[in-house]
C-alpha cells in the first residue's frame, strides 16, 4: 500500500512540476528509515533490566558510552520524531485539494406531466497556479531539513555531555585512588614519627599530627565516594536508567591526544561545513525564500476544472457540459501584506544565519584557546610540578629521619604531592573535555580520545 501511495505521489509531482522536490522527499524518507529506531526502554529494576548496557564489561569505554547514550536517551528520539513529523508535511503540502461533487434536484419535477425529471450532478477539481504546489513542497522540505539538523544538534550535544561525564567519572575515581594511596603513605609516615618519638628524637605532636591528617583523609574518602555515586547517577540519567543501576568502573588511565595544528581559520571553515546549527539556519533561509516566491505567485489566479450533467435542460444536447473557473485575485492589499510578511521572515532568517556564523567563529576560537591553555597546564603539571613534588617528599623524609627538619615539613611535602597528583589528573581530564568541546565546536561527535598524553 505504501509503495502504491509513493508511486502515486511521484506521478502527481511529475504532473505538477515538482519532481525534484519529490525525489528529495523520498531520499529524506530513506535517510529517516535508516536512522536507529529507539524502542521504548522502561526503567526496570537493575536485576531485571531487559536491555542493560555494558553487560560483562570490565571497564567503561568512552565510545560505547556515547553510543549507548545516543541510542537510549529520550531527547534524541524526541528530536528524531520531530524530524519525522516535519517530513510528513511534504505530501500534505504538495497534494491537490479533494475534488468537489455537487448534486441538485428539482423535487416537484418528479412525476410531473409537464416537464421531465430535473436533477444535476457535477464534479470539480481546484488546481493551483503552476509552481505553487512545488513551492509549498520546497518550504516543507527545507523546514524538514532544518528539523533534521536540529536532531543532529541534539545528538552532538548528548555526545559531548556523555564524553564530559566520562571524564568526570574517571577523575573522581582517580581522586579516590590517590586519596587511598596517601592514606597508606600517611600511615607509613605516622609509623616513622612514632619511631622517632619513641627514640626521643621527636616530640609527641609528630605522630599526633600524622593521625590528624589520616582522619581528614578518611573523611575525604567518604566525600569522594559520594561524588563517585553522583557521577554514576548522572551517567545513568543520560542513559535513561535508574540512578542506582550498576556501571563498570572507569579505566585506570585516560588516553588523550596531544593537540596539534590548531589553526582557528581552518577549524572555522570546517565548522561552517559541519555544524548542524548553521545548516539548519541555511535551510530555514531556503524555506523563507520559497515562501517569498509563493507569496508572489498568490497574485496569480488558481484554476478549477469542472464537469457537469444537468437534467434541468430539457434539450438533451445541452445537459453535458465542462468548463473552467478562475478566482479573481483582487484582494491586493492582503496579498501585499502577505508578501511583506514573507520578506520580513526571510530577512529575519538571514540575520539568524549571520548570528549563527558569528557564534560558530567565537566558539571555535574559544575552544582552541582553551585547548592550548589546558594542554600547557597538563604538560606543566606532568613535567615539572609532579616530579618536583615527588622529590620533595623523598628529601623531606630523609631530612626528618636524620633530624634535619621538623615533621610538619614532611606533612607539608605530602600535601603538596597529593595536590600535584590530583592536579595532574584534573589537567588530564580537563584537556580531554576541552578537546571534546573543540570537536563540538567544529561539528564532530567527540566519541573517543586517542592515546598520546601518557602517564607520568
Amino acid at each position: 500500500m505504501r509503495s502504491e501511495w509513493s508511486r502515486a505521489l511521484v506521478a502527481g509531482a511529475l504532473a505538477l512540476g515538482c519532481a525534484p522536490a519529490a525525489s528529495r522527499y523520498h531520499a529524506a524518507r530513506e535517510s529517516l528509515d535508516r536512522t536507529t529506531v529507539v524502542t521504548r526502554i522502561e526503567q526496570q529494576p537493575d536485576a531485571h533490566e531487559p536491555d542493560a548496557p555494558f553487560a560483562g564489561h570490565i571497564v567503561l569505554d568512552r565510545r560505547e558510552l556515547v553510543t549507548e547514550v545516543l541510542r537510549r536517551n529520550p531527547s534524541a528520539e524526541s528530536a528524531r520524531q520531530a524530524w519525522r513529523s516535519a517530513l510528513a508535511r511534504f505530501p500534505q503540502e504538495t497534494s491537490l485539494d479533494d475534488p468537489m461533487v455537487d448534486l441538485g434536484v428539482a423535487p416537484w419535477s418528479f412525476g410531473s406531466d409537464v416537464v421531465g425529471d430535473g436533477y444535476s450532478a457535477g464534479v470539480s477539481q481546484a488546481i493551483p497556479f503552476p509552481g505553487k504546489l512545488g513551492l509549498r513542497g520546497d518550504i516543507a522540505l527545507a523546514e524538514a531539513d532544518a528539523t533534521l539538523r536540529d536532531y543532529q544538534t541534539v545528538r552532538l550535544g548528548l555526545a559531548t555531555r556523555a564524553s564530559s561525564l566520562f571524564d568526570e567519572y574517571y577523575l573522581v575515581a582517580r581522586a579516590r585512588a590517590i586519596n587511598a594511596h596517601h592514606l597508606v603513605l600517611l600511615a607509613e609516615l605516622g609509623r616513622v614519627a612514632l619511631a622517632q618519638y619513641e627514640a626521643g628524637l621527636a616530640p609527641q605532636q609528630d605522630p599526633l599530627q600524622a593521625e590528624t591528617e589520616q582522619a581528614m583523609l578518611e573523611h575525604r574518602q567518604i566525600e569522594l565516594e559520594t561524588q563517585a555515586r553522583l557521577a554514576a547517577e548522572r551517567i545513568n540519567l543520560l542513559l535513561h536508567r535508574r540512578p542506582a543501576s550498576p556501571l563498570p568502573p572507569p579505566p585506570d588511565a585516560l588516553a588523550v591526544d596531544a593537540p596539534s595544528a590548531l589553526a582557528p581559520d581552518a577549524l572555522t571553515e570546517r565548522a561552517f561545513s559541519d555544524r548542524p546549527e548553521l545548516q539548519a539556519a541555511v535551510a530555514r533561509v531556503e524555506a523563507r525564500e520559497s515562501a517569498v516566491a509563493l507569496a508572489r505567485r498568490e497574485f496569480l489566479p488558481d484554476v478549477t476544472l469542472w464537469a457537469k450533467y444537468d437534467r434541468f435542460w430539457q434539450e438533451r444536447d445541452l445537459r453535458s457540459s465542462v468548463g473552467v473557473s478562475l478566482n479573481l485575485p483582487l484582494q491586493i492589499a492582503r496579498r501585499r501584506a502577505a508578501l511583506e510578511q514573507a520578506n520580513a521572515e526571510l530577512a529575519r532568517a538571514e540575520s539568524e544565519r549571520l548570528r549563527t556564523e558569528d557564534q560558530i567563529r567565537l566558539s571555535v576560537v574559544t575552544a582552541v584557546e582553551r585547548v592550548r591553555e589546558s594542554h600547557h597546564l597538563f604538560e606543566l603539571t606532568r613535567d615539572r610540578l609532579l616530579p618536583a613534588a615527588r622529590d620533595r617528599v623523598v628529601a623531606a623524609r630523609a631530612s626528618y629521619e636524620t633530624g634535619q627538619t621538623v615533621f610538619l615539613a614532611l606533612i607539608d611535602a605530602e600535601r603538596v604531592l597529593r595536590d600535584a597528583e590530583l592536579a595532574y589528573e584534573d589537567s588530564l581530564a580537563k584537556l580531554s573535555r576541552r578537546l571534546a568541546e573543540l570537536d563540538r565546536a567544529t561539528g564532530r561527535l567527540p566519541v573517543l580520545a586517542t592515546p598520546a598524553g601518557g602517564q607520568p
